[in-house]
């Protein structure tokens, strides 16, 4: 097998979770191609084909999510190897400089706070995982979350936080996240934000998203920035008077195409998380977006609820799809155009096989998640 030299954890065997970092960057892409091609024939035939979108390989992914394990002297950030060890990843060339620079700065954090890191098979320490998210920009600003198993050691992490701040400067959103349980969950429901800025900016497509802590965005910029540019280019394209933006997030989508040319006169964003709602809500009004209004709530239940249909909607889901219920609303629905973004083409491939009235035809790749076999497929559907 050709093993590449850009990474030396996959090198050494210590990290295989970018499955494709052997397989030459223009050999990737071209497979990724093929079978996102080959899962939606059935359902998309005569659709136009553009070029994928090809993204830098190393140095992309604006958040490390970082398990935590060792000692509180000696923390391991990473992940955990077959036996529950830690494997320390801080060096990770996935990820942005910038965070590569703040991570060793942060286990000296972990020392100086005390916080023992949690172990899995004896269920014992309190510090579970380190969450990270540098925004684009020259300014490289950081939100670092804790996610620990109780509120002991909260009170240490206030009181060492102004020694990470003056050594991470570009620290301006801090928080702690409770996650009692022991099982495979990422962070908890509750979350204590430590500084007094809690929103991150992060700057793509023209626009100033604000996120809040528990709130998702895409971990590539560069794909993110262009995935929104194309959303927008092609809504504009059709010029719709309305449009719902269905699993808006922090509004990426809604906001780029109430910003776009022509504007349309409403557009609605809808998502379940109340935290990523106010997000968009914020940076609306920082935009003076009049014309673009958000509400949490679940996609498929506001669209059946809803008096009357948009002109075209956006549906940006989880890698399950929108699965039958939503898709049966959208094919009777008498909406003339969907955009729908896509992480996995088999879900998308089976919520096109219920919506045969709208029709694919155009769709374009982005390499969100390049090394590996994931990606983004956005596609533009109209009704026949």
């Amino acid at each position: 097998m050709h093993v590449s030299p850009l990474c030396s954890n996959f090198e050494a065997g210590r990290c295989r979770s970018c499955t494709w970092l052997g397989t030459p960057y223009d050999v990737q892409l071209v497979q990724k191609q093929r079978q996102v091609e080959e899962l939606l024939a059935p359902c998309a035939d005569g659709v136009a084909w553009l070029p994928p979108v090809a993204s830098p390989q190393l140095g992309i992914r604006n958040k490390a999510k970082m398990v935590v394990h060792g000692t509180a002297a000696e923390p391991t950030l990473g992940i955990l190897d077959p036996t529950r060890s830690g494997v320390d990843l801080r060096d990770c060339p996935l990820h942005t400089p910038g965070l590569q620079a703040a991570l060793p700065v942060l286990a000296e954090f972990i020392s100086l706070a005390r916080l023992d890191p949690y172990d899995v098979p004896s269920r014992r320490g309190e510090l579970k995982h380190l969450l990270v998210t540098e925004s684009p920009g020259d300014q490289g600003e950081l939100m670092v979350r804790f996610v620990v198993r109780s509120q002991e050691p909260v009170a240490r992490i206030r009181r060492h936080l102004p020694w990470l701040r003056e050594r991470l400067p570009q620290l301006v959103v801090a928080s702690v996240n409770l996650q009692p349980e022991h099982k495979a969950v990422l962070e908890g429901d509750r979350e204590i934000i430590l500084t007094e800025q809690e929103t991150l900016r992060m700057q793509v497509a023209g626009l100033d998203l604000h996120l809040r802590p528990q709130s998702f965005f895409q971990t590539n910029t560069v794909m993110a920035a262009e995935l929104y540019r194309l959303g927008r280019s092609w809504v504009a394209e059709v010029a719709p008077r309305s449009v719902w933006d269905l699993y808006c997030g922090v509004g990426g989508f809604a906001l780029a195409v109430a910003t776009g040319t022509p504007a349309p006169d409403e557009v609605v964003g809808i998502e379940v998380s109340g935290e990523a709602v106010v997000s968009a809500e914020q940076t609306a009004r920082e935009l003076g977006a009049t014309g673009v209004r958000f509400a949490a709530g679940d996609a498929a239940a506001y669209a059946l609820a809803a008096p009357a249909p948009p002109e075209l909607v956006v549906v940006n889901p989880p890698r399950r799809g929108i699965g039958p219920e939503l898709a049966g609303w959208l094919e009777g629905s008498g909406v003339a155009h969907v955009l729908y973004s896509s992480c996995n083409a088999r879900t998308l491939a089976a919520d096109l096989e219920a919506m045969p009235s709208l029709r694919p035809v155009r769709a374009q790749l982005l390499d969100m998640f390049p090394n590996t076999a994931h990606y983004e497929v956005l596609t533009l559907l109209e009704r026949v």
